[in-house]
């Protein structure tokens, strides 16, 4: 069996309290309004050989990187955190000091696609923040869409020795691929993929495909092969990692099938370079441990 890092998943208990976006009153969020917790992914990573897992934020509290870093310390399964950071704030140099304290806390992730001001990444971080960062040896998550990715050049510009991952590949219009908006994105995001820090998940793309295409695997290859073709072609496996987004993947597919949909594409490489996208990216990237 291939043997597989999942660079992109999530654990959240709703109860908690601090999952503003988990709101009770859309309905297509549902599905997602439940605990989802080790026990519920452990069989799915057995069945699929994933022998490491990156555990990302998915709320706006310095709390809840704390309860993932508690997960992570109980979960060897769990090799790393990506916690979150008001990296705006006079006290986000501190707080990573004291998070950075857990050999687990690799790095954060603002969540830029959720803020007001979409110039806030370029704008907004603390040089103090972002050169202990750096000190640390702590990485950046970027969760962006197409439109960000401007803004983003400008901060990645600035921080030229960071290592910075794209999360999802910037959420590209999938199925869209003869379009205007796909058009922009390909140039977009060839421009990033020019620096040499930055990374790129294969995650995420199963939801954003249009629903009328979620249904079928089969379908929804067809529609991701032209993102990751560009991926390939722009950051090559070197700099590519999968991932699963689950469990909000599962609000178009499941485990085994985005398992499915990747080995479609990645199983086009050479077996060094399929292991580089199916793990050995995201194990130089977060210094995860080897099994």
């Amino acid at each position: 069996m291939i043997q597989r890092i999942d660079s992109h998943q999530h654990f959240w208990r709703p109860a908690r309290g601090d999952y503003t976006w988990l709101r009770a009153d859309v309905p297509a969020l549902a599905p997602l309004l439940r605990d989802f917790m080790p026990e519920d992914l452990a069989p799915l990573l057995r069945a699929h050989g994933v022998s490491r897992t990156v555990l990302v934020q998915a709320a706006e509290s310095r709390a809840e990187t704390d309860f993932l870093l508690g997960i992570a310390s109980d979960h060897e399964e769990v090799g790393g955190v990506v916690g979150w950071v008001d990296l705006s704030r006079p006290g986000a140099a501190a707080s990573l000091e004291r998070m950075a304290r857990n050999p687990k806390f690799k790095g954060v992730r603002p969540m830029l696609q959720d803020l007001p001001d979409d110039d806030w990444i370029a704008r907004r971080p603390r040089p103090d923040a972002m050169r202990t960062l750096l000190r640390l040896g702590l990485r950046f998550d970027a969760l962006v869409k197409p439109r960000h990715l401007p803004q983003l050049m400008s901060f990645l510009a600035q921080w030229p020795q960071l290592p910075v991952v794209i999360d999802h590949a910037a959420k590209p219009p999938v199925g869209a691929h003869d379009g205007e908006d796909f058009a922009r994105w390909r140039r977009d995001i060839a421009a990033v993929a020019a620096l040499p820090q930055v990374c790129c998940k294969f995650s995420g793309l199963w939801t954003e495909a249009p629903s009328s295409m979620q249904r079928d695997a089969d379908v929804v290859t067809h529609a991701v092969r032209p993102v990751w073709e560009h991926l390939l072609e722009v950051f090559g496996p070197g700099r590519l990692m999968w991932g699963s987004d689950w469990p909000v993947l599962t609000l178009a597919g499941d485990y085994a099938g985005w398992i499915a949909v990747s080995e479609a594409c990645i199983g086009s490489l050479s077996p060094d370079e399929q292991a580089s996208v199916w793990q050995g990216t995201a194990r130089r990237f977060y210094d995860l441990k080897a099994d």
